[in-house]
């Protein structure tokens, strides 16, 4: 069964908003912004938060995410990685376009096809994917399965409360 991202649509009166889903050439807000949105889909994920950010090369819908404060230029996540702030992308957000990142709430993500139902996260060697087997310093506080692998798919189900990784083995 294929998983779906959601019909989300933002709750927080912004005024000419660009869609959660849709990604733009042309930068539609400040950097950084945060959103609450509500997913009014059949999928019923509920309320999440968006962080708007600017794309990288190579980035895929479904890949983990830095987002790191300094630019909000994304950076696709990868083990050893230091990302005090880290979602997941709902579009392919490659360079030169701006769009939305999941940093909460229940959303879908790419990951290794072994990923356990409720395993912890925890970065791998694959840009943009995460795996549940610990690795020391690569574990991803603030985020948790929530399904297990779609294989079909390379992605899961994922609980977020804007994750981050330190890279610390302590």
């Amino acid at each position: 069964m294929a998983l779906t991202l959601g019909t989300w649509r933002i709750v927080d009166g912004v005024i000419g908003a660009q869609k959660i889903d849709e990604i733009s050439s042309t930068k539609k807000h400040d950097l950084g912004k945060i959103v609450r949105a509500k997913d009014v889909g059949t999928t019923n994920y509920g309320e999440g938060e968006f962080i708007y950010a600017k794309g990288v090369a190579s980035c895929a819908a479904k890949d983990w995410v830095g987002v790191p404060a300094d630019n909000f230029t994304l950076v696709r996540a990868t083990a050893n990685g230091k990302y005090p702030i880290m979602g997941v992308t709902l579009a392919a957000l490659t360079a030169s376009y701006y769009g939305w990142v999941q940093v909460s709430g229940k959303a879908i993500g790419n990951c290794l096809t072994g990923f356990a139902d409720n395993g912890n996260v925890v970065l791998t060697s694959t840009a943009g994917s995460v795996d549940d087997a610990s690795v020391a310093g690569d574990f991803v506080s603030g985020a948790l399965g929530a399904s297990a692998a779609v294989v079909s798919d390379f992605c899961a189900e994922f609980e977020l409360s804007r994750p981050f990784s330190t890279d610390r083995s302590n």
